[in-house]
């Protein structure tokens, strides 16, 4: 089918047509340029979203559970996916767009040349028109003339009055007449010959021509045209592998939950070390006698230590305690009780502004945890230091092999202090042993801090140890200046007053006292509490066979019997 043919005649609607082609390529592109501006706007905010719910370095121990670990794997794989909304805006705007642009450009150039060539042509076929009109009325007004005469000869030569000159003379216009349109019908003839003959060619060969050259850059269009959707359908397929890639990354993540192990892991933050509570027994104070709870009776709540009022109660009076061991200072206790934990049941964390270096101020298995995420941060810095130390060795090396390269001595302060940075770290990770060893239950007792930065630099101490139970925690430390009187106690005398029963305890774990004014115990041992623990770690107890003194607070299990206080 072509347009010269068959469109001969519908040259102003081909012009329309084009027009239109041209006109919606260039909105194709605006529609490109505003759907690569959406697709950059929302990878765009979809990165943002992904950075506005990434774990803050201060949250990552909260994203060690499989469910919140899987989060952070969707968010990667959405990053993943908001890149490759990127890409094809890039490319929509890189490739498709600029090729339609260059397609628009050359046929508006091959538009604008074809209809001035056709606009030329029919402007030759409309002169050569007026041309064959102009002749035709040349020739029409020849023939009317010459008519005109031939009928005046007529009426001339039968009119008997008029003489032969004047017949004559009528004859002799008539005969120009005659010849002039004769002149004007062959000048007309051969001009309509020639404009039949350039119409031919004009709707036969030239102007289909012309047609033809907007029919082939027509179809030119509509083909780039094909080929950039074509192009956009290949763009939006090559990233859907990789978009598939993230949504099975996605679908892996929600796999690799587990929650069992999430359980576990709940259980291993959180999970104190400490044993149950046991049903409260019944203790008549008149006759210190207890009774053991029945079965089918409800176990009394024990009191939290911090919810005890501050110092030991005696006949109304609040008592401080004296010196025992040096360590029961007003000042300390004070601090000690806003930090002190939960008695007869399952203590949990408590967060402090400070936390203590040693993190005895955590539950056992928290403790452990704590003090191995310490020990393997120190270990991993070592090797660090150590791999440091290596390379500045190997540089001395090449520096003396090649005194050109530099000094070997300039590298002499960075080896020292290489060295010393080395020596504090091992001596912190002595130290952090010697804290999980304790809170393992392998050493007998706390070493105050002068003894503990003392055994990190000796192989070991003169200190007293005592032998128990590897399942026991650490005893709380001691100092020395045994009995030493408080302030307004000069003689430390109300110290040996006597302290009305306040609780019940039992004995976790054995203890052997080897500190004065510590009392023994065996495991299961029940006692009673005359003080309670003020943040020291130890608390005040009485024996079945009368004997008082202080024993760990982490080795018993208390009750307390003031329900004012709970």
């Amino acid at each position: 089918m072509s347009w010269g043919t068959e469109l001969w005649d519908q040259w102003d609607n081909i012009n329309v047509h084009t027009q239109k082609g041209i006109d919606f390529s260039e909105r194709y592109i605006h529609f490109l340029k505003e759907r690569s501006s959406v697709e950059m706007d929302y990878a765009s905010k979809l990165k943002k979203l992904v950075k506005n719910f990434q774990p803050k370095k201060r949250d990552e121990d909260e994203y060690q559970f499989t469910w919140s670990r899987a989060f952070v794997d969707m968010l990667k794989e959405v990053y993943d996916m908001a890149s490759q909304h990127e890409v094809v805006a890039e490319n929509l705007t890189g490739t498709v767009s600029r090729n339609l642009q260059d397609l628009v450009t050359e046929t508006k150039t091959d538009r604008k040349k074809y209809l001035q060539d056709g606009a030329r042509l029919q402007e030759q076929l409309r002169q050569s028109s007026q041309t064959l009109d102009k002749a035709k009325r040349k020739y029409e007004k020849a023939h009317y003339d010459s008519e005109r005469s031939l009928d005046n000869y007529r009426k001339a030569d039968a009119d008997i009055n008029l003489s032969r000159a004047e017949v004559e003379k009528h004859r002799v216009v008539m005969n120009g007449k005659v010849q002039q349109c004769e002149e004007c019908k062959n000048e007309y003839a051969a001009q309509l010959q020639t404009h039949n003959n350039h119409q031919t060619e004009f709707y036969s060969q030239t102007m289909p021509q012309v047609f033809q050259q907007l029919q082939d850059m027509d179809e030119r269009r509509i083909h780039k045209l094909q080929e950039c959707v074509l192009q956009c359908a290949e763009i939006e397929k090559n990233v859907v592998p990789i978009i598939n890639t993230c949504i099975e990354g996605i679908a892996k993540a929600a796999g690799s939950i587990n929650t069992a192990a999430d359980s576990k892991l709940v259980i291993e933050r959180y999970k104190s070390g400490f044993a149950m509570p046991e049903d409260v027994p019944f203790e008549d104070l008149s006759t210190g006698q207890s009774i053991e709870p029945s079965n089918n009776q409800t176990p009394r709540i024990p009191a939290p230590a911090n919810s005890v009022k501050n110092a030991t109660v005696s006949g109304g009076k609040g008592k401080k305690r004296g010196g025992l061991f040096g360590i029961f200072g007003s000042s300390k206790a004070s601090v000690a009780r806003k930090n002190s934990k939960l008695r007869g049941k399952v203590s949990t964390p408590v967060k402090v502004d400070e936390q203590k270096e040693d993190f005895s101020d955590l539950p056992p298995n928290q403790r452990r945890r704590k003090l191995q995420q310490k020990i393997d941060s120190i270990k991993k810095e070592m090797a660090k230091e150590h791999s440091e130390r290596e390379g500045i060795l190997k540089l001395k090396d090449v520096y003396a092999g090649n005194p050109a390269l530099g000094d070997p001595s300039t590298l002499d302060k960075k080896i020292e202090e290489n060295s010393q940075k080395l020596d504090g770290l091992r001596q912190e990770l002595l130290k952090y042993e010697g804290y999980m060893a304790e809170a393992e239950g392998k050493v007998s007792r706390r070493h105050s801090a002068s003894e503990d930065s003392r055994s990190l630099s000796t192989s070991g101490s003169g200190d007293t140890q005592h032998t128990q139970q590897v399942s026991a925690p650490g005893t709380p430390q001691v100092q020395h200046n045994v009995y030493q009187p408080i302030d307004g106690d000069e003689d430390g005398e109300d110290e040996f007053d006597i302290f009305p029963v306040i609780g019940h305890c039992r004995a976790l774990y054995p203890f052997e006292a080897v500190n004065e004014g510590s009392v023994p115990m065996g495991e299961n041992e029940e006692m009673q509490i005359l003080e309670q623990d003020q943040g020291d770690g130890w608390t005040r107890v009485r024996k079945g066979d009368g004997s008082e003194g202080f024993v760990p607070t982490s080795y018993i299990e208390c009750h307390y019997y003031d329900a004012d206080q709970v």
